[in-house]
This record gives C-alpha cells, structure tokens and sequence, in this order.
C-alpha cells in the first residue's frame, strides 16, 4: 500500500544530484498535548493530534557528507560507532530511505546539544534534524511539511521538530499519511518558560514504542482516550493562540495525568513516574495553591517538565533549584 512519505522521497531522489556536505540543526520539543497510540505503526500515524513547544538550543546538529573510506560512517557527540550499535542501525535504515539500493556511503556526524542528563530523549531533534541533512547533502526540493511526513518515519515526535515555537502535529485521516505532519502555530510568547526537573534519568524499564503497544492492547481506560486527547490538543492549541496561560496549564497537566492514568490502568500496570515524581508534582500543587502558575508535563518516563512565564522563574527556581530553564523564544547563539 502506498506511503505518501516515501513516495515523496523516492520521486525527488530520481532527480537528485550527488550527496554534497550539508549541515542542518533541529531543536527537541515537549508536548503539551501528547499522543500515545499509533493508528497505523509501519507509518508511524497516531491515533489522535499533538502539539508541542521547542526547547530552542537544545536539540541536534547533523552534518552529511559523502564518506571518504567508502563505507557508512556514523558518529555521535565526537565518536565513531561500530556499526553494530542501535544509534548507527537507525541511522544508516533511515539514510536507506533516500538511498534506496544505490551505493552511496554517508558519512554522519550528529551532535546533540541537549545536556546528557536531562532526562530528554533526543530522538525527535535526531531524526528531525537527520532529515534536513539529507535533503540539503542530496539538494531535495521537499518543503518544510513533506519533511516532517519524512522526519516522522524516523520517530514520531520528529514531526514536531521541524521548525521552533508551538507546532501541532495533525493525526490526519488519509491511509497513506500525506495529511499527517507538523503545522506551526503563528506568533510567539516572548515570556514562555519550561523548566526541566530531573528526577530519575536512568534508562527506562520499557520503551515508548513498547508502552503503547502495552497499553493499547490492555487497559479498559484507553478506549477513552484518543477522543478526549483530540478534544485535549484544541484546548492546548485554542489557549496558545489565546495567550490564556492558565487555561493552557491546566490543559496540558490534565492531559499528561490522564495518559499516565490510563497506562497505569493497564494489565500488568505501566507506570513511568516514581515516588519521586509524585512527591514533586505534590510539591508542585502546594506551590500553586499558594499562588504559583506553574504546570506540569510528563512524558513516557520519570521526570517533569514545568512551564510557567518569565515572572515565576525566581519561585519556580527556588522550589526546584536543580531544574534547567529553557527560552523557547530567545535569540539563538546559533542562528538556527
């Protein structure tokens, strides 16, 4: 059956020229309104709309250039991996989406700038900005949505890295996947924060791919879900596009909360956050009770991530003085 994504590749490769050096950076984003489910797993589709904000220069940079040695070259913050490594495997299946069965070696150089032990998996920033690269090395033509169609192959939230700001990730209906891609939202928010509290950042018992799977298939709860997370990601989007802080954090907490809930409803339970995490979160509340606006997100894993504006920065600091604070809308050293 057809794929759009590839499809689109295949016919611009016909016309490509030879792989040229090419660098291309890619920021890593949190999802405010998250998906969790695919509809179609070999297209990577899900079952329902996201939306996410960029984490500005924490992400990947990624050059790719033709391999002098002959051979696939896959190096990652500085070393070279033995091809036999996961992280070299996934590149070089990606790389064969453009190649084909053409021999053409690659030399891939990635670079991630997102702090080691934040917690934060750099595979939507990784494939984002891999995809960029290799439009640019073979001169493809393809525009900044037939990329994300392309990024999300790749992994799922790569969708969403594309551009900077608020990006929403249409589930969409079409079997091929040509209407599911990444849509930036318009404007900024100059005082926008998400502050990153690093609880546990050891490797998790189970991955995302696996978590759904697990949860699709066994928890009475999930039925719910993929309509209330629809109904989730227009609230999230309406109240970014609304400047209404408050409506948005409570949004994007109660969304998180009911997609842990139904994991953990799930048989065996799935359940990523630690005591840890409930004792911040707990933390957290009694803050905002006391007048606090902060919210918080959490991903397939332990840690959370807080957003707030540019006023809280000093409160949200002193509660959760480990955490890193991001500016999703400040100049970029890096002009990318």
């Amino acid at each position: 059956m057809a794929d759009a994504a590839r499809e689109v590749v295949a016919a611009a490769m016909a016309q490509a020229g030879a792989a040229q050096p090419f660098t291309a950076y890619a920021p890593s984003n949190i999802a405010l309104a998250k998906y969790w489910g695919k509809r179609d797993a070999a297209r990577n589709l899900p079952l329902n709309s996201s939306l996410s904000i960029s984490l500005n220069e924490w992400g990947s940079r990624t050059t790719v250039a033709p391999s002098a040695s002959g051979a696939d070259e896959v190096i990652l913050n500085g070393d070279v991996l033995p091809g036999s490594s996961a992280f070299a495997q996934k590149v070089v299946k990606f790389a064969d989406l453009f190649r084909g069965d053409r021999a053409i070696p690659l030399r891939v150089e990635t670079h991630n700038t997102v702090p080691t032990a934040a917690g934060l998996a750099s595979s939507a920033s990784g494939f984002a900005a891999l995809t960029k690269a290799l439009c640019g090395s073979f001169g493809l033509p393809l525009t900044p949505a037939q990329m994300s169609m392309v990024a999300r192959l790749g992994s799922g939230s790569a969708a969403r890295s594309l551009w900077h700001g608020f990006v929403r990730w249409n589930r969409g209906d079409a079997v091929d996947g040509s209407d599911s891609h990444g849509v930036p939202l318009n404007g900024v928010w100059p005082e926008f924060r998400i502050a990153i509290v690093k609880v546990d950042t050891s490797p998790k018992a189970k991955s995302s791919r696996d978590g759904m799977d697990h949860t699709r298939e066994t928890s009475p709860l999930f039925q719910a879900w993929p309509a209330q997370a629809e109904a989730d990601c227009g609230a999230v989007e309406r109240a970014v596009l609304d400047r209404d802080f408050v409506t948005l954090g409570e949004w994007t907490e109660g969304n998180a909360l009911m997609m842990h809930a139904t994991m953990q409803a799930a048989r065996p339970s799935l359940c990523y956050l630690t005591s840890r995490t409930w004792t911040a979160l707990e933390r957290l509340w009694q803050m905002r009770a006391d007048g606090l606006q902060a919210f918080a997100t959490m991903d397939a894993g332990p840690n959370l991530k807080l957003i707030f504006l540019e006023p809280s920065t000093g409160d949200v600091l002193a509660a959760f003085p480990e955490a890193d604070v991001v500016e999703p809308f400040a100049a970029r050293a890096n002009g990318s």
